[in-house]
């Protein structure tokens, strides 16, 4: 994985979490304790927000799988407790994907809506194209 422009440690405990298990884990038996059982996980591709512990790890290994490559890198951060935003870019077949996670967490620590945004166009037709395969993929392979 490419060296994050920011620190991954020194987070209030629930970014800490998060990237612990970025950094560190990466395994879906780790995410699941991170997120609420009604997490809600709003995706720059898919119209409605998805709801459920289940599809939310599902698009987030997913994107693990496709946008996590060894140029995926963390560049800003803006940690609030409860909620982050944490800004991130990586390359994609050739395009560069500028994006954020917007995370915020239940008192209980567990993330409860995260949502991604992504720039430019190109890059949302590029992540659209490799999300939408890799789903297919985990859903052949269930």
């Amino acid at each position: 994985m490419a060296k994050h422009l920011i620190p991954t440690t020194g987070h209030s405990p629930n970014l800490q979490a998060w990237f612990d298990w970025m950094d560190r884990d990466h395994s879906p038996g780790g995410l699941a304790p991170l997120l609420a059982d009604d997490v809600v996980f709003k995706s720059p591709v898919v119209h409605t927000p998805q709801q459920g512990k289940m599809i939310t790890m599902g698009y987030l290994l997913a994107a693990g799988e496709t946008l996590g490559n060894d140029s995926f890198r963390y560049t800003r951060v803006f940690d609030c407790g409860d909620r982050a935003v944490l800004e991130f870019e990586t390359e994609m077949d050739g395009i560069l994907v500028n994006g954020v996670d917007m995370i915020e967490w239940n008192a209980a620590g567990q993330i409860m809506d995260f949502k991604v945004m992504v720039r430019p166009l190109k890059a949302i037709q590029t992540v659209h194209a490799a999300m939408g395969a890799m789903l297919a993929k985990m859903k052949a392979g269930a």
